[in-house]
């Protein structure tokens, strides 16, 4: 079992297998140049995996594929496949911007993924293209749509921003809604390398602009998960919230992140990390855990994210895995 220095028991794990992404979010990283960290910086499926079944055996139950965008790694259906073969009942999921999913979905599921988050940050084709800075919307539309047909669990993501698609709120709750999917509205996250001129929402504006329409009822966490859980009293329907500034947001954080390039990190806004790489290569699998058990001790109680500019996480979120 794995607890850090908090005593919480850390049993999710998040893997980013690249930091590269077709998309330049305005949230995200704008103005990055399109490059790519070279190959052999990277660990290999195989070199992940030596770690994913440490981690597995040490008790994580939940595995989560980000990036970057994860569908830009070669193959990578068949890292998918090697960590549902070695737990067939781990709960593996990735998280996608959907542009690249409506051709993978049907390979994925059948190669043992259960889940998958897909951000929709408008329904609107000029406001995505302005979001992504390219034109993105029917085929995230379809992607979500084909996630759907494959009988993957789908969850969608909302990243509200004023004066941008603040008045799609409610739009991309009933489109969930008719889609029969949860949809989470994510707070907008300072950083560093997002559009400096982005101004987010708050979760009360948010909620805000769904009580101009619908009542509805705070539910609370579900245990370790960061989404504050709402339901709409007409329908019953239940939709999330990803609150990262609320005081409780931290106390039941069960996550640890891996990079593409081994870098080991005990919080997403936590700008230090100890890379596992050099064990890894070397198959020192005593080296590797005694790094973890150095990284959970150093877990932060709780993420430094802030308003103030001038204390902004430098840490990039597509390198991080959000």
């Amino acid at each position: 079992m794995l607890i850090d220095g908090h005593g919480r028991k850390i049993d999710y794990l998040r893997i980013s297998l690249t930091e590269r992404c077709n998309f330049r979010c305005q949230y995200c990283m704008p103005e990055k140049p399109f490059s790519w960290v070279p190959k052999e910086n990277l660990l290999s499926f195989k070199e992940l995996f030596m770690f994913v079944k440490i981690a597995i055996d040490e008790g994580v139950t939940k595995i989560r594929l980000t990036g970057g965008e994860p569908l830009l790694r070669e193959d990578i259906t068949t890292f998918v496949k090697m960590i549902s073969d070695y737990k067939q009942d781990i709960d593996l999921a990735l998280t996608t911007n959907g542009y690249l999913l409506g051709d993978m979905a049907q390979s994925l599921k059948d190669a043992g993924l259960k889940r998958i988050n897909i951000s929709l940050d408008s329904l609107k084709a000029e406001v995505a293209a302005k979001i992504a800075n390219r034109d993105v919307l029917d085929k995230v539309i379809y992607g979500i749509e084909k996630a759907i047909k494959v009988g993957l669990n789908v969850k969608l993501n909302m990243v509200p921003l004023k004066n941008i698609n603040e008045d799609e709120i409610v739009d991309i709750l009933e489109y969930a809604m008719s889609k029969n999917v949860k949809v989470r509205f994510i707070e907008y996250m300072e950083n560093r390398h997002a559009n400096e001129s982005l101004r987010g929402m708050h979760g009360r504006e948010i909620i805000g602009h769904i009580l101009k329409k619908y009542d509805i009822k705070a539910l609370g966490r579900e245990g370790s998960s960061p989404s504050f859980n709402y339901k709409i009293l007409s329908t019953g329907y239940e939709f999330g919230m990803i609150d990262p500034h609320k005081h409780d947001f931290c106390e039941n954080c069960n996550r640890i992140r891996l990079t593409a390039e081994g870098d080991l990190i005990p919080c997403l806004y936590f700008d230090e990390a100890m890379s596992i790489s050099k064990a890894i290569k070397a198959k020192d699998i005593k080296k590797v855990g005694e790094i973890l058990g150095e990284v959970l001790k150093n877990k932060p109680k709780e993420n430094r994210w802030s308003e103030n500019d001038e204390n902004l996480s430098t840490r990039a979120f597509y390198h991080t895995g959000g």
